[in-house]
């Protein structure tokens, strides 16, 4: 079972709702037992890093030690960093080292929004998928050390797009918005369990 984690930020159902497609079984939860029993963890993202983070509450020490596979999808991915620039600068989790910054302002219109090429490294969440069009909604991104860097794509700027350490891992892009390239990046998720 697959524990989506319900902590103030959208696309709940739509996840839900994806995971579901691809013959996943998930829930919605804020429930601390239920996170901990589960055999993998989406933390989904539409939302402010400040707000999200506060929100994770003692979940948040949790995430920092489990072994089950994790993805965090947009501003769940976000989490993932050192800190974050958005609106101050906030703390993150800090499993994956690195900062979220603001998109510079000559790349284009902000936020970001629209299908983009991710180029994918040989990684099991990619598997079938290394090189397609996913779809994209934000302001900011992860600068971190391109070992983490499991996939990128191009704004302006070369971004990452997918990040991993161990069983952490985040995309930028929205799998549940991203037709059968998205699907076959959750199924190959749950392929993980």
């Amino acid at each position: 079972m697959i524990a989506i984690i319900d902590y103030g930020a959208g696309n709940l159902k739509s996840i839900y709702k994806a995971v579901e497609k691809t013959g996943g079984k998930a829930v919605i939860t804020t429930e601390r037992d239920v996170i901990e029993s589960a055999d993998a963890i989406i933390l989904p993202g539409v939302g402010a890093f400040e707000t999200a983070i506060k929100n994770l509450g003692s979940v948040s020490d949790y995430l920092t030690r489990t072994d089950v596979p994790v993805l965090g999808i947009c501003l769940g991915m976000q989490l993932f960093a050192d800190e974050s620039e958005e609106g101050g600068l906030h703390k993150g989790l800090g499993v994956i080292e690195g900062r979220v910054i603001r998109f510079p302002d000559w790349v284009g219109k902000i936020p970001h929004m629209g299908w983009n090429l991710v180029s994918a490294a040989d990684h099991p969440l990619f598997e079938g998928v290394r090189k397609e069009y996913f779809y994209f909604v934000h302001s900011y991104y992860f600068k971190t050390d391109e070992r983490y860097v499991i996939g990128t794509a191009e704004y302006g700027i070369v971004f990452p797009a997918a990040v991993a350490r161990d069983n952490i891992m985040g995309v930028q892009f929205h799998p549940e918005k991203s037709g059968k390239n998205g699907l076959k990046v959750l199924e190959n998720f749950e392929d993980m369990i």
